[in-house]
Formats: structure tokens, C-alpha cells, sequence
């Protein structure tokens, strides 16, 4: 068509999108997206970078002789590290994890490590997808990591429950990093579905931390589960560049991406046209596309675009819309998703929050500050689920009355929420044959009981 018309029309079109498309990202920074988000506190980010630590003894042989221990070492005591399973012993169906028991801070850990570029068993799990493939709980989510995480569940039932029924006051924490993050992520809402496996174990004893996770599940099941999923995300600043984890932030299926490795320009190229051309509203409408799950910590910078370091804060929020589209301009993108540089610059970002906190000893100024970020969660987490109505985003649901992580009453409701929408075909169908089992119409066309 461009040869015969003597204009080169097609690749005029297509050069206009790229070139669109590249001035949207420059101007847009990595921290844009959280900017209005409001700040965390050092009492919610703590386990954070402790958790981290968690993740990186999964990658040591021996903890008691360790090879790559970050300064202060992992914070794990070798005598109560509880099981470790490596490649053989999930035989590929599961990445590596860790089950610690953390008396410390009443706390049963299972850890889960990130993608090994070196084990097939690993792109399996990731490939196991395709867009609207797996539905589960009234959204979509990533049938390979559903599948790990059933794997897992399945294999740790007997002593995780026993763990549970042991240290009632104890949580039960899900956490993982990179392809681990999507795993335990899933882990958790299965199990939240299935708490009576782990003996009704109530759900606000349940909490997971995705590291740099994948986009694992649809956004009406991201907003959902904000009460207990809990992901983090890193953004640095580097000289005139931001740098941002690619990961969560990435829509394109990890299938799509993995398989074009080879041909890795052809596919940015293809999504530089396909952002161009579809709005926001409309990719908040499709039911299959997959988001990062729960409530977001985004750890930013305070100043982009300048020389130097500069300490960073993390910013939290359970959003709907904006939710990490953007993918931004970025000079190290892959060194953003690593487990160390995670861990470093959390326990960076703590440490000034402490710095910060360390006038405030009043325990009952402690106790006023906690209530009042439990009070902000609950309130946040309530406005992303009406905002996500309001958005019309597929199988939303009206809030529940309550914060299931947060308060003990409601929880009931709350859950029987959740059910809800997946369950109401059936429900409509029992009482169909409910009414057809004893009632009757009678000459006149009056429905009347049925005699015995």
C-alpha cells in the first residue's frame, strides 16, 4: 500500500505511535504513580526487610556455615528452621521454600525463593498460562502459579496446621519474591478460601508479603484480598533516569514475554502500539487481565530526576485505577527486582522511619498511632472496593463491614461476601427446586403447599 500510494503511510502511522508513546514514558516518572498515596509507617513496614532476609536464606545450603549472608546476617535461628525443600524434593512443581518457626515475633514463616533462570521446572510453572485460562473465586488468576501453590499447600497441610493449633497467637505468614511472590500470594488465598484445611484458623491470622511479584490475578481479586496481600515494589533514582522493578509493572503475559526473549524488540514494539491505542478505562473493564495483588508498597525516591542518592520513603495504598500501567523509562530495571537491592533499600527506608519515631516513647501515643493506621487501612481498603464498583470493574463486590486483617467482627460477612458472586448459580438453583419440591399451582394458577 505505501509503494502504490508513493507515501510511506503505514510506517508513518507506526513511527507517530512509537514516538507518542516514548514522550508519554519520558515525562512519565516511576514515582507518578504513587505520588498522592499516603506515607507508611515504621510499625507496618517492619517485617519488610526482615522478611527479605527470610527469602535469601532460601538460596544458602547450610545456614549454619552461610555463604552470601547480608550485614547482621539473616536473622534465623538454624534450630528452628523447621523443613527446607529444594528442586528435588518438589520435583520442579514448586520453587524452593523455607518453613520457620519465628518465636520472636509469633510468627510461622513460609519463605519461597525467586525464579532460577537456570531450572526449566521454573519457566514451566510460568509458561502454565494463557489470558482468561484459569478463573477462581469470581476473577482470573495465573493457573501455573495456582498450581504451585496448590502443590505446596498440599504438601505442608499436615504441618502447618499442627503449627497453627500449636501457637494460637502466632500469624501465619505467606512471603516470596519474583516467581515465590506469585506463589505465595496464591498460597494465601487459597488458603483463605480453605481455612478449614489448617483448622479454621481465622483469617486475620493470615497475611502474605509479595516481593517484586508477577501480576497474578485480575483486579477485582487484587482489591479483594488488599486485607491480607501485601506487595512491594522498589523504584530508585539514577542520574536523569528513573529506574522501576519491570515486574509488576509488566502486563504483557510472562508467557508472551518469555517466549519472545529472542525477539524481545518485535514484542516492545508491538505493546509501544498496543498502549497507544487502548485507554485506561477500557483495560480496567477486562476480567482476564492480570494485576499485582493486595495493597502496594511502593518504595520511592524524594527527588527523581536529580544527581545523587537521596533517602528513600515508601508510599502505600490499595488502588484500582493507576494501578503500576505505566511502564517507565528505566536504566536498571532488572537490578530493581533483585532480592538484595530490595532488602537493602527497605532496611534503609526503616531505619529513617525509626530515626524519625525515636521521640515518641509514649506507649499510649504508640497504641493512639497503631489504631490510627489500622483505621486508615480500613478506610482505604473500603474505598478501593467502592471505587472498583464504581469503575463497573468485573465481578467487584459492595464493601464488607469490616477489615478482615484488622477487626474480628465481620469477618463472617465478609467472607460470605467473597462467596457470593461465585456461588449465586447454585444457590438460585437450589431454591428453584426448593419451591418445586413443595409447592404447587392450583386451578386458578395460585401457588398453594403440597399435600403429603
Amino acid at each position: 500500500m505505501s509503494i502504490l500510494c508513493g507515501l510511506p503511510l503505514v510506517e508513518c502511522v507506526y513511527c507517530l505511535a512509537c514516538a507518542r508513546w516514548a514522550w508519554k514514558r519520558c515525562l512519565h516518572t516511576a514515582g507518578h504513580d504513587s505520588e498522592n498515596w499516603g506515607f507508611a509507617t515504621a510499625e507496618e513496614f517492619e517485617p519488610i526487610p526482615r522478611l527479605c532476609r527470610y527469602i535469601l536464606a532460601v538460596y544458602e545450603d547450610d545456614l549454619r556455615h552461610p555463604l552470601w549472608a547480608p550485614p547482621g546476617g539473616y536473622g534465623i535461628s538454624p534450630d528452628l528452621l523447621l523443613l527446607k525443600k529444594t528442586y528435588e524434593d518438589t520435583r520442579g512443581r514448586a520453587p524452593p521454600y523455607v518453613l520457620y518457626l519465628d518465636h520472636e515475633h509469633e510468627d510461622i514463616v513460609l519463605a519461597i525463593r525467586g525464579l532460577n533462570l537456570a531450572k526449566e521446572s521454573d519457566y514451566a510453572v510460568l509458561l502454565d498460562n494463557k489470558l482468561g485460562k484459569k478463573k477462581y473465586d469470581g476473577g482470573y488468576v495465573h493457573n501455573g502459579l495456582l498450581k504451585a501453590a496448590g502443590w505446596v499447600l498440599d504438601a505442608e497441610c499436615e504441618v502447618l496446621r499442627e503449627l497453627v493449633a500449636k501457637h494460637p497467637n502466632y500469624t501465619l505468614t505467606f512471603v516470596g519474591h519474583s516467581l515465590g511472590a506469585g506463589v505465595a500470594a496464591m498460597l494465601t488465598m487459597v488458603v483463605v478460601q480453605n481455612r478449614d484445611r489448617l483448622g479454621n484458623i481465622d483469617r486475620k491470622r493470615v497475611r502474605c508479603y509479595a516481593i517484586a511479584p508477577a501480576r497474578c490475578m485480575s483486579l477485582n481479586l487484587a482489591v479483594r484480598y488488599a486485607d491480607v496481600i501485601n506487595s512491594v515494589v522498589l523504584q530508585l533514582t539514577a542520574l536523569y533516569l528513573d529506574q522501576d522493578d519491570f515486574l509488576p509493572r509488566t502486563a504483557t503475559p510472562l508467557e508472551d514475554i518469555f517466549k519472545s526473549l529472542f525477539c524481545l524488540p518485535c514484542l516492545l514494539c508491538l505493546r509501544c502500539m498496543r498502549d497507544t491505542c487502548i485507554p485506561e478505562e477500557k483495560m480496567l473493564k477486562d476480567p482476564r487481565r492480570l494485576y499485582a495483588p493486595g495493597r502496594l508498597y511502593h518504595i520511592v525516591e524524594r527527588k527523581p530526576f536529580r544527581m545523587g542518592r537521596f533517602p528513600p520513603v515508601v508510599r502505600t495504598a490499595v488502588p484500582v485505577d493507576g494501578r503500576f500501567e505505566h511502564i517507565v523509562l528505566s536504566c536498571n530495571a532488572t537490578s530493581d527486582h533483585a532480592i538484595i537491592w530490595i532488602e537493602k533499600e527497605a532496611q534503609r527506608a526503616l531505619d529513617l522511619m525509626l530515626e524519625k519515631d525515636e521521640t515518641i516513647e509514649a506507649p499510649a501515643k504508640q497504641k493512639m498511632e497503631r489504631q490510627e493506621t489500622l483505621t486508615r487501612h480500613n478506610d482505604e481498603y473500603k474505598a478501593a472496593l467502592q471505587r472498583a464498583k464504581t469503575l463497573d470493574v468485573p465481578h467487584a463486590y459492595t464493601p464488607p463491614s469490616e477489615y478482615g486483617t484488622f477487626n474480628d467482627e465481620g469477618e463472617e460477612n465478609s467472607t460470605r461476601s467473597q462467596g457470593e458472586s461465585s456461588n449465586k448459580s447454585s444457590v438460585d438453583e437450589s431454591w428453584d427446586a426448593l419451591i418445586e419440591r413443595h409447592f404447587d399451582k392450583d386451578e386458578h394458577g395460585h401457588t398453594v403447599l403440597k399435600k403429603e
